[in-house]
Parts: structure tokens; C-alpha cells; sequence
């Protein structure tokens, strides 16, 4: 179980011109000793010398990476623009509240204040991923009720639908693929249905493997 009051630091400035070096180093110092005080554990500082308008950061990722294997739970800035401005602050505040990882502010003496448009902003953001995330369900139930329709059965592939002698999950069943593409899927329609019913295959996969099975007919 991760320390529920793991945290990490995260220091940026917009330049790599040396006398950025020192408020580096001050962000760092200022910041380590908030989380001491805040009673935190640190585990990890990142360090970025970039534009606050780019996500392309090398500390920035190596810090989501790093909150994301570890289970951190809160990460130390100076202030909210630290993380980013622009777009790229609403993205990655939206990374990290999915993440359900506290972002606590030097300058705002605790949890990052928000106002009230980057609130709705957010609430905007974590709905229309939802309605997403529906709509792909929604494709690819779709897609499956389609290809068995058509004479898909993916319990002749699978050994662990009753068929001993099936496929493994991570085969894909080309011979499928040809008839729901002999039966007017698109490529997209085929790998939804795949995926639903458990082979990780992705559309140009599925192409790949339609074509390649063509020239070896045609071969």
C-alpha cells in the first residue's frame, strides 16, 4: 500500500538560460520545505526549463509516469502555472484529477484554488469523456451484435468460451476477419467487434492482416 501522503515536486521556468537556475533551485527548496511542513513524504522532484504552452515536457511526463506506477497521491507546485498555461493547464489539471491526485500550491497555501470558469471547464471535460467512452461502447456492441449477424462465433476461437482447441486471446481469428469483411464490416466495424470480444487488435491490424491474407491467395 502507497503512503497516502507520498507526493512529489514539480518545478518549471519558461527558459534554459542560466539565471533560471536559481529559481529552480529556490522552487525546489521552498517546495520540499511546504511538504514538510504540510507532512508529506517526497519521493521525487521533476524538473522542466520549457514553455508552460507545451505538454511535450520531458519532466512533466516522466512526473505522470511516475505518479501513475507509484500511486502518488500529491504533487507540490509554487504556483498554478507551474503546471502549464494556456490549454495545456486544463489538460493536465483534467489528467490529474482523473488520477484523483492533489495538487497543493505554495502560493495558494494548500489545495490549487480554481476559479469558478476553470471548475465548469473541467466538469465539461470529465463529461464529454464520458459521453465518449459511451459512444465507443456503444460502437462496438454494435459492431458485435453485426458480426454475429453475420456468423461470427467467437466461442470456436476462444479456449476459454468451450473450445479446447480454440484460439489464444491474443490471435487474431483471420478467417473472421474475411467474413465480416466478405459481409460489408469496415475495417473499423471488424476491430471494434475483435476487441469486444477480447483480441487487442486495432483497425490498420486488421487491414494488415486482410491484405496480407489476399496476396497469399493471390500468390
Amino acid at each position: 500500500m502507497p503512503n497516502k501522503n507520498t507526493a512529489v515536486i514539480y518545478c518549471r521556468v519558461s527558459t534554459e538560460k542560466e539565471s533560471q537556475e536559481t529559481s529552480l533551485s529556490r522552487q525546489e527548496e521552498e517546495l520540499r520545505q511546504f511538504a514538510e511542513e504540510q507532512k508529506h513524504f517526497v519521493r521525487e522532484v521533476f524538473i522542466d526549463q520549457q514553455s508552460g504552452y507545451s505538454v511535450d515536457r520531458e519532466g512533466l511526463l516522466d512526473m505522470m509516469d511516475f505518479v501513475k506506477t507509484y500511486s502518488i497521491t500529491t504533487i507540490f507546485i509554487q504556483d498554478e502555472t507551474r503546471l502549464g498555461r494556456g490549454n495545456s493547464r486544463m489538460a493536465i489539471l483534467h489528467m490529474l484529477k482523473k488520477l484523483d491526485v492533489q495538487v497543493i500550491s505554495l502560493n495558494d497555501g494548500g489545495s490549487i484554488r480554481l476559479n469558478e470558469m476553470d471548475t465548469m471547464m473541467l466538469e465539461i471535460l470529465a463529461l464529454v469523456e464520458e459521453y465518449q467512452r459511451k459512444l465507443h461502447n456503444a460502437k462496438i456492441r454494435r459492431g458485435m451484435r453485426r458480426a454475429v449477424n453475420h456468423g461470427f462465433k467467437p466461442e470456436k476461437n476462444l479456449k476459454n468460451q468451450g473450445n479446447p482447441l480454440g484460439r489464444e486471446r491474443k490471435e487474431i481469428p483471420i478467417e473472421e476477419i474475411v467474413k465480416l469483411r466478405k459481409n460489408g464490416l469496415t475495417y473499423e466495424e471488424i476491430a471494434s467487434t475483435l476487441r469486444g470480444f477480447g483480441f487487442p487488435v486495432s483497425k490498420a491490424t486488421v487491414h494488415r492482416r486482410y491484405m496480407e491474407y489476399n496476396e497469399r491467395l493471390e500468390g
